[in-house]
């Protein structure tokens, strides 16, 4: 799998933007749990995108990455 430099740049300018935009919203510091899923996601997109290329399992792997993350850092009772 070949991955050009304009790809990666693409990817690498959209993660930051999306990452200033989600900090920008957020007037409290971060749960554990909103840490957990946008970690899972970031994981998920990596390894979908890895898996499976392209768009969609890039966009399939961060949905289940961020569904995994999620749960697994929900607070227990």
């Amino acid at each position: 799998m070949n991955i050009s430099k304009r790809s990666l740049r693409n990817v690498t300018a959209i993660a930051v933007i999306a990452a200033a935009l989600a900090a920008a919203g957020c007037s409290t510091p971060p749960t554990r749990n909103q840490i957990g899923t946008a970690a899972g996601a970031v994981a998920g997109g990596v390894a979908g995108n890895v898996l499976f290329g392209g768009a969609l399992g890039t966009v399939g792997g961060a949905a289940a990455g961020a569904l995994v993350g999620n749960e697994l850092t929900k607070h227990r009772r």
